[in-house]
């Protein structure tokens, strides 16, 4: 159970259809650095960088949002260019994603879609969490939340 929170950053709509979001999300990321959104979002309530997906058309392997960005005290603010969302409380399921960032990421996402329907996923929003040990190389850690019943 996570209890919600808000976040600044910038998304992409995309699809797991042909490939195309790795396309996409590897564009979004490199958006995320080469603009330093990190750096343009005000009032940061952590280091900790947020992968969310959300706006599921049905389940995996549709349409969904990708939103990259940093958690946030308020939505007053949101520089140009930026989009503001805040994600009530849910349920998640826990996964850690370990070793060399992004392959340890997707072989766990891999690995959830292998298991979606007993996982009884729900399909609000999932997110990762890129904090401290998402820098370690070979160790790197990134912790995955997928909202379940």
């Amino acid at each position: 159970m996570t209890n919600g929170f808000k976040i600044i950053g910038i998304s992409i709509r995309t699809t797991n259809k042909d490939r195309q979001s790795q396309h996409d999300l590897a564009k979004l990321w490199e958006q995320f650095f080469a603009d330093n959104i990190y750096g343009k979002i005000p009032n940061k309530v952590s280091d900790n960088i947020l992968s969310i997906y959300t706006d599921y058309k049905s389940d995996f392997t549709d349409e969904y949002t990708s939103i990259i960005g940093v958690p946030v005290s308020t939505l007053d603010e949101i520089p140009g260019g930026l989009i503001g969302r805040e994600f009530k409380p849910d349920s998640f399921q826990k996964f850690v994603a370990k070793g060399e960032i992004p392959d340890a990421v997707v072989n766990t996402w891999l690995n959830i879609w292998q298991r979606d329907k007993e996982l009884k996923r729900k399909y609000t929003y999932d997110f990762e969490v890129y904090g401290q040990k998402s820098r370690n190389g070979e160790n790197s850690e990134v912790e995955i939340f997928i909202a379940t019943e």
